[in-house]
């Protein structure tokens, strides 16, 4: 058996992913350090912006705010975030993120277990994105969502 060896990740090394709002960066992931039960990432998000709805079919996410003032909207709920809270969500609970304060806000978040395939593991339910993964989803095609 192969052990695994221990993975360094800094921040700049990750592309951010935007399309969703916020700036994303999924740092440990199976593809940048070979992570085989979830994934750890960083959000950070402007004053005024937010993350769009989404939910994860298969896996919980834990979410830890660093800094910033943010609003969560659980199934169409929303409930505040505050520095030094932790939250966490169901899988198919609908869930999105919005800075409600003057600060940039800044959240750890990991999902975990992994999908059994990446394009289940996220599903948009609003914005530009979410059209085309429905559409993507009831001709049977799957797009990857990281």
């Amino acid at each position: 058996m192969i052990k695994p060896t221990p993975r360094l990740v800094d921040i700049s090394d990750i592309e951010p992913n935007t399309r969703r709002g916020g700036d994303l960066r999924a740092m440990l992931t199976p593809a940048t350090v070979g992570s085989t039960s979830g994934f750890m990432g960083v959000a950070t998000v402007a004053p005024g912006d937010r993350i769009a709805e989404h939910y994860h079919p298969y896996s919980e996410e834990f979410v830890y705010v660093v800094c910033g003032q943010l609003e969560v909207d659980l199934d169409g709920e929303p409930h505040p975030l505050r520095p030094e809270q932790a939250l966490m969500i169901p899988a198919h609970v609908r869930h999105r993120f919005r800075n409600v304060g003057n600060i940039e806000a800044r959240i750890v978040f990991h999902l975990g277990p992994l999908a059994p395939e990446p394009p289940l593991g996220h599903v948009d339910t609003e914005g530009t994105d979410a059209v085309a993964v429905t559409a993507d989803l009831a001709a049977g095609r799957r797009e990857v969502h990281p």
